[in-house]
């Protein structure tokens, strides 16, 4: 999940929510299961483009007295770092943001633990099981990472925008794309394992290759290649084409307008699920398992288009009007195998960092 939507609001969100907290009556505070020893407060670890309004987590403190402490370790795979790190002493009680390019790792090193959840929206998380997985991670949501354009800027240009992964080496899209760093960055990963899947073992090296002929920018992570490099980003870049998501585009219909000014490649497409869990060695197991139980709640589900850019894993909950026409999901999107990225992920990218591409 990887990208900055701190700016965004859902559109009805907070009469949602307000209903929500209208609804919760004789809620009581979650011990810590030691001793008995009241907690008032449970610690989220989270990569830093995580965001909710406050008035979600008001709704969960009114269920359960606890108050949420989230803590931000950097993109995805810095929070998986960090997480591996401090496996012993870890940095909180439950784990948001652990997607299926990074989670191999996070249950090799045992650093999430199974947990009791009884949310309605359980069976839907199921489906989206990682392999191998006993329930340590939990889905959340999900979304398509592709290449993304400023259809603006290219209707300004006179120049026709690019369709395909193979366009993007084409001499006049020279100096036009950015991407996130796939070492730091699970945008950056999934495209990747995009071009991984498309030219297959053997052919992917040359096609970066052809990407850093072709002057390719590659960001520290998805804020910095949207955010600040990506025409319309809103910082001022140059670079028109980016590594996002096809849920992207309907954030940037202008104020007053009614159509996005730019757009997803859905040939490019990445499918990317994001995962919560209880942490191993948690000082409030109970609670994490609260929290994570909530993430899967309508509150939360419904909640995620606006905030956060993703598809929630919930089927109960409505998706925002604009989102059926302006943000599909690939219908086709790219996959490898996730017992092929757990074996490989560091060969490939060692291989990658050979290149010379970043």
């Amino acid at each position: 999940m990887i990208h900055d939507h701190r700016h965004r609001r859902g559109a009805g969100l907070v009469a949602l929510l307000a209903a929500a907290v209208l609804g919760l009556a004789g809620c009581s505070a979650v011990g810590t299961g030691s001793g008995g020893a009241a907690a008032d407060t449970v610690t989220l670890v989270t990569h830093d483009s995580f965001w909710l309004p406050d008035e979600v987590f008001e709704v969960f403190t009114e269920q359960t007295g606890l108050t949420v402490r989230v803590v931000s370790q950097g993109d995805t795979g810095s929070l998986v770092n960090q997480l591996v790190l401090t496996k012993d002493a870890p940095l909180g009680d439950a784990v948001f943001g652990i997607d299926n390019t990074f989670a191999s790792r996070a249950l090799e090193a045992g650093v999430v633990v199974p947990a009791h959840l009884e949310a309605p929206a359980l069976p839907d998380a199921r489906a989206h099981a990682l392999p191998g997985d006993d329930g340590a991670l939990v889905a959340i949501d999900y979304g398509d990472v592709c290449v993304n354009i400023d259809d603006a800027w290219f209707a300004a240009s006179d120049l026709a925008p690019p369709a395909t992964l193979d366009d993007l080496v084409r001499p006049e899209y020279r100096s036009l794309f950015v991407t996130p760093n796939p070492v730091t960055s699970s945008p950056g990963f999934a495209f990747l394992l995009t071009t991984i899947a498309a030219s297959g073992d053997t052919g992917w090296p040359g096609y970066w290759t052809a990407l850093k002929a072709n002057d390719v920018q590659v960001a520290s992570g998805w804020t910095d290649a949207y955010q600040s490099a990506f025409t319309a980003g809103g910082g001022g870049g140059d670079r028109p084409v980016v590594v996002s998501y096809a849920s992207s585009p309907p954030f940037t219909v202008p104020d007053g307008g009614s159509t996005p000014t730019t757009s997803a490649l859905l040939d490019t497409c990445f499918r990317q699920v994001e995962h919560a869990g209880v942490l191993a060695g948690a000082k409030n197991p109970d609670g994490a398992a609260l929290l994570v139980d909530f993430l899967l709640s309508d509150t939360v589900q419904q909640a995620i288009p606006g905030a956060m850019y993703m598809y929630p894993v919930s089927t109960s909950v409505a998706l925002p009007d604009d989102w059926a026409r302006w943000a599909p999901v690939a219908t086709d999107p790219f996959t490898v195998d996730p017992a092929a990225v757990a074996t490989h992920r560091e060969e490939w990218l060692n291989r990658w960092t050979d290149l010379g591409v970043g």
